[in-house]
């Protein structure tokens, strides 16, 4: 017997609230390498739309003015994350989706989000399980100037 999955499909009513309400995104991949596409998304999120951005990379390293963890397990208690926003392999997403679910009671977790070209449907399908909505294969970029209501 083969197993038919439903392949995700993006809600247009969360992408407008997660971009449209005010909230702090840990952008994973991201370091301070302003040619990387991660800085330009993150600065785009901080600057123009206002959400607080907490940057997750093994180096750690302080970006956009934000004290920077190796992983999601590293930030301190008492910081909310609402989005997780993954800039990683499509490879290794799954592991970072998994310990946004692992955490995501302890930073008040809501949402993943997985960036253009990163595509797990097992791993969206986990989130969602766990009650986290979940937009896959897009950028926030451009979800914000889409013509569909922005």
């Amino acid at each position: 017997m083969t197993e038919t999955r439903r392949r995700h499909r993006n809600d247009d009513s969360v992408i407008t609230r997660l971009l449209h309400t005010s909230a702090t995104w840990a952008v994973v991949g991201l370091s301070a390498n302003t040619a990387r596409t991660a800085y330009g998304v993150a600065r785009f999120l901080q600057e123009s739309l206002g959400h607080r951005v907490v940057p997750v990379h093994p180096r750690a390293e302080p970006t956009l003015g934000e004290t920077g963890y190796a992983s999601l397990a590293d930030i301190p208690d008492g910081v909310t994350v609402d989005v997780v926003d993954c800039f990683v392999n499509s490879s290794r997403v799954g592991a970072v989706v998994d310990q946004a679910i692992e955490q995501a009671e302890r930073l008040g977790i809501t949402a993943v989000w997985l960036q253009l070209g990163v595509v797990d449907e097992e791993a969206a399908q986990r989130a969602k399980d766990a009650g986290l909505s979940v937009v896959m294969d897009t950028c926030p970029k451009i979800e914000y100037s889409t013509p569909s209501g922005f």
